[in-house]
């Protein structure tokens, strides 16, 4: 090789060497997509919520109608504690997600830069996990484990936009 292609190639990994490194802070989805990704979140959050509520109040109705026939097999005073604490501790959960969802998009419709919500959307995926534990846990049925997926991809879909560990399966 001659002397100046030498020359030549050094000079260009010396400017490569000096190019900036990217940011951290880039973006590389359009803050439209992002924000079409919080509302599926939202809206499986509402689909899943009212699911639960439209389930208790029918599992509710049935425990009065059984009652008043007297017929059939009655839960224990331990079977109704621990299916209460069971139910409490969903709804707990239910009810933190809902927040930090609620708060991902008061923050992020309030920004320009979407990756700045990164610090709410880890609250969504924590509050994420802890349903996903109750749920694995609770063998709550079919149509809750349909709905809980559907919830999970969108939340996982949202963690990867932001760099974030998704739930997982």
């Amino acid at each position: 090789m001659p002397t100046t292609t030498w020359i030549r190639a050094g000079a260009l990994i010396g400017a490569l060497i000096l190019l900036p490194a990217p940011s951290h802070g880039a973006q590389p989805l359009p803050k439209a997509r992002v924000a079409d990704l919080i509302a599926k979140v939202e809206n499986g959050v509402d689909e899943f919520r009212n699911y639960l509520e439209k389930r208790g109040d029918n599992a509710r109705d049935a425990a009065d109608s059984s009652a008043s026939k007297k017929r059939g097999r009655t839960a224990t005073p331990n079977q109704k504690a621990k299916a209460e604490t069971k139910k409490d501790a969903l709804d707990e959960a239910m009810g933190d997600l809902n927040r930090s969802t609620n708060r991902l998009r008061r923050k992020f419709d309030a920004t320009d830069t979407w990756m700045e919500t990164k610090s709410e959307v880890q609250s969504v995926i924590d509050d994420g996990r802890k349903i996903n534990s109750v749920v694995v846990k609770g063998g709550y049925g079919k149509e809750v484990d349909r709905l809980w997926a559907a919830l999970r991809t969108g939340m996982n879909d949202l963690a990867r936009a932001y760099g974030v560990t998704p739930l997982g399966v």
